[in-house]
């Protein structure tokens, strides 16, 4: 089943665990789409019976091989779609997002292509999750969320979540990037050897290395 829909569907579950562990449900599936619960129930029946999904009622939905691989080529889609957004147009990291969620759609095999020879095949995108290379492969090191390190835990930014354009400028005004240091403290964190106070809920969406 070949949709944009479909693959909006198959890329969200992928992401919801990239990061975590815990299986995402047809309900935050639902929240994140920002689509109705009973649309999602169809959809996802659709995916399943098309071997993309794995789904038992009032259960979790996952991907199977051929729904990774296919969630994978879209992820690459996005995320070098961001990347060169901000490499070759002067994007901010706050303002790619949804840009890439238009045109990840819309541009062809050859030109992704070509965008990603251009960019000297880059491994990251711009809030530092991984870019799947042409055949699914990705890397990535051992993280943490920032909320979950232990006082005294020193690490560099890995990965800054992309869904909240707001939080991302404030993080840019304080000079948290990816690769940034960020050490742990019993009142907040040092920020390249900075003590800085952090906005509500940054400490939810830095990952550091663990």
């Amino acid at each position: 089943m070949a949709s944009p829909a479909a693959d909006d569907y198959l890329k969200t579950v992928y992401a919801h665990t990239e990061w975590q562990d815990a299986p995402i449900t047809p309900s935050v599936l639902a929240a994140k789409l920002g689509i109705a619960p009973s649309s999602v129930t169809e959809m996802v029946k659709k995916l399943a019976a098309a071997g993309l999904v794995s789904h038992v009622p009032y259960g979790a939905v996952r991907l199977t091989d051929a729904g990774t691989q296919r969630a994978l080529a879209m992820v690459r889609r996005h995320r070098l779609i961001e990347t060169w957004l901000v490499q070759e147009f002067g994007y901010g990291w706050h303002e790619v997002h949804d840009e890439a969620e238009v045109l990840e759609h819309t541009i062809s095999d050859r030109l992704l292509e070509g965008i990603d020879e251009r960019l000297g095949r880059p491994r990251f995108d711009p809030h530092g999750d991984a870019i799947p290379d042409a055949d699914g492969r990705i890397e990535r090191e051992p993280f943490v969320l920032l909320a979950d390190a232990p006082a005294g835990h020193t690490g560099h930014v890995l990965r800054v979540d992309d869904r909240d354009p707001e939080l991302l400028r404030s993080l840019e005004t304080l000079g948290l990037d990816v690769s940034s240091t960020v050490r742990v403290t019993a009142s907040g964190v040092e920020l390249d050897g900075a003590e800085v106070a952090l906005p509500d809920g940054a400490a939810e969406v830095v990952w550091i290395s663990a």
